[in-house]
């Protein structure tokens, strides 16, 4: 099958969702944790301390630090802020409970699972580790030497887990939510150090094979952590300084030259700031449930500042060059004409292709959702997915989904960090949207739809 035939097969319109059967069965829900039984399991340390560099900094590629001088240190403060448990809310009705996480799913499904293979970690034993997030502690599948890199994470995906509520359309989000925990697991190296480097192209089965993973689980995206802020046992960086030399003993004014290089600066709207640390935004950021309608808007300025954070580039094998353009619907935001707008990724300007109320198509498009109509702005992210298949054949495809994930995690937590709050919307009309936007298939295809606005109370929270 190439990935045009199962795109096509899967699109959403009224009569395919007319003829869908309804109802779930809860009685074969999938467990949301998987367990290794039968290997050791070892404590990572409770409580590791909050990556207090501002949020948006870390978004704008600012590097925080840890404190972490010892491998279970280090591995507990990156996983506790890019995978583990970060909230607990209770069903409506029944009195169940069921937990949520700091990487977003859609809904709540969790088909991702962090195994990772280390190397030199300090008072760490190398060798292939499994996250239980459940517990917050690392399985160790196997000792030795599987891995170059200090610590290198495989990021699998149980395609069933999504399928057992979405069916076939499931592998799309398996695709997006890859994204979303690529970018929770960078965006938490970043904030204590370090920088993470994605890879896309490998041989699946290989990696499968090699950390014998079950029939049901797929590695889809090789995650390496690097940086000086790993514990290792290896000798450490000694940094001896230096001053740089004085050119003249008097350094003469010229304000004619002062004043032409800040009359040539480029002037871009002011963006808005945020001191929320990252550990603490990563772990309070969650899918509002609806928005807040009414005259509740949201600046310029604040939707300049998610823009740039959501879409700054990559750190992928295959990120060199963007395969996804927002299309945004514009609904309250001050000092911004209601309407619909194509978002440059290279200029960050937003160009008005139709203006007017957005409200009911948003949500008419969202498969009928409130939310997106509810919202301040609406995305819709379209995918070249002919230029990702020409740049690397059918895998493109993933690389493509991975993308639109990676800048869904960005919106999240640039909005959380600002006081608003994101929703990932999986779930659209396809060839509506494409009619609606004046696509063609060769232009780009929808996949993936975006909220951000205020966020309508939760009383599920516990």
């Amino acid at each position: 099958m190439t990935w045009r035939e199962y795109h096509d097969a899967t699109k959403h319109s009224v009569e395919s969702l007319r003829g869908a059967r309804n109802g779930l069965d809860w009685a074969n829900m999938p467990d949301p944790f998987r367990h290794y039984e039968g290997v050791p399991v070892l404590d990572l340390p409770a409580g590791p301390p909050c990556p207090d560099t501002p949020a948006l900094d870390v978004l704008r590629g600012v590097a925080g630090s840890t404190p972490a001088r010892e491998g279970g240190e280090f591995l507990s403060q990156l996983l506790f802020y890019s995978a583990a448990i970060s909230a607990v809310k209770r069903v409506s009705f029944g009195g169940q409970t069921y937990a949520l996480r700091v990487n977003p799913s859609s809904g709540n499904l969790h088909p991702t699972e962090f195994h990772f293979r280390t190397r030199g970690l300090k008072d760490w034993t190398d060798g292939l580790y499994h996250y239980r997030p459940s517990s917050h502690m690392a399985e160790q599948r196997a000792r030795g030497d599987f891995t170059a890199e200090p610590l290198e994470f495989v990021l699998t995906s149980i395609a069933w887990r999504e399928a057992w509520k979405y069916r076939s359309r499931a592998y799309r989000y398996c695709l997006l939510d890859m994204g979303h925990a690529w970018q929770a697991l960078a965006l938490a190296a970043r904030a204590m150090g370090c920088e993470a480097v994605a890879t896309g192209s490998f041989p699946d089965h290989d990696v499968a094979q090699s950390c014998r993973l079950p029939e049901d689980e797929w590695p889809l995206l090789l995650v390496s952590i690097c940086g000086n802020a790993i514990p290792r046992d290896a000798a450490e960086t000694v940094w001896y300084g230096g001053e740089a030399n004085r050119l003249s003993d008097e350094i003469v004014p010229y304000p004619l030259i002062d004043g032409i290089h800040e009359a040539t600066c480029l002037r871009a709207v002011m963006p808005s700031s945020s001191a929320r640390p990252f550990g603490e935004v990563a772990r309070t950021r969650r899918s509002a449930v609806d928005y807040q309608g009414g005259s509740l808007t949201m600046s310029r300025e604040q939707l300049a500042t998610i823009l740039d954070a959501a879409t700054r580039p990559l750190a992928a094998d295959f990120a060199a060059e963007p395969f996804v353009q927002l299309c945004l619907y514009v609904h309250r935001v001050a000092g911004l004409e209601p309407g619909l707008y194509r978002h440059g990724r290279e200029s960050g300007e937003l160009e008005l292709v139709q203006a007017g109320d957005q409200r009911t198509a948003a949500a008419g498009l969202s498969l009928g959702q409130d939310m997106a109509g509810n919202a301040c702005v609406a995305f819709s992210m379209i995918a070249d997915l002919e230029r990702a298949t020409r740049a690397h054949g059918d895998r493109g495809y993933r690389y493509a989904h991975f993308e639109a994930g990676a800048i869904g995690h960005r919106l999240y937590l640039a909005a959380e960090a600002l006081g608003l709050r994101g929703t990932g919307i999986g779930a659209f009309y396809d060839d509506a949207v494409h009619r609606y936007l004046n696509l063609t298939p060769e232009q780009g295809q929808v996949v993936y739809h975006f909220a951000l606005g205020h966020p309508a109370p939760d009383n599920r929270l516990i």
